[in-house]
């Protein structure tokens, strides 16, 4: 099959790649650029690049499959990370924290919740990081408060 001016320019890639690893000479280098700068077909191509790590180019698509389509076993689909549910607490109770006096627990099972995120590899980090932020100012506010009741 032809190649195209794209197949040369992967070609004249992978042997800078040689070149720059020190798997080719300078002449070597100069050699393969020119032919492959002549090559009309695949072949000629991936003789100049087999006894490279990158090895030969991407061989052309064949016109029929092997396997029809409806055989094949189709990719796995990405499953989806759990929540967790301390996040999800620590961003309820810092909500309501204004209202009621829950700072402390937001302030708990947000840090909780941060830590097993990251040791789990879990989502709700940004739950967390939500309720940690609403307990802090929570706890401010309350903080406020009282020393406001005092005085």
């Amino acid at each position: 099959m032809r190649a195209s001016h794209a197949d040369r320019d992967r070609t004249v890639d992978v042997l800078k790649a040689g070149f720059a690893e020190g798997r080719l000479s300078v002449q070597e280098y100069e050699q393969r650029h020119e032919a492959a700068a002549r090559a009309v077909t695949y072949g000629e191509l991936a003789a100049l690049v087999a006894d490279l790590p990158s090895g030969p180019m991407a061989a052309p698509l064949q016109s029929a499959q092997a396997v029809p389509a409806t055989f094949l076993v189709p990719p796995p689909v990405p499953q989806a990370r759990p929540t967790n549910v301390l996040a999800v607490v620590s961003l309820v109770c810092g909500l309501t924290g204004f209202l009621v006096l829950p700072v402390v627990p937001a302030l708990i099972t947000g840090h909780t919740a941060r830590s097993q995120i990251r040791e789990r590899n879990m989502d709700g980090d940004w739950a967390a990081v939500l309720g940690l932020v609403l307990g802090y100012l929570g706890a401010a506010f309350w903080s406020l408060m009282f020393l406001l009741a005092i005085a």
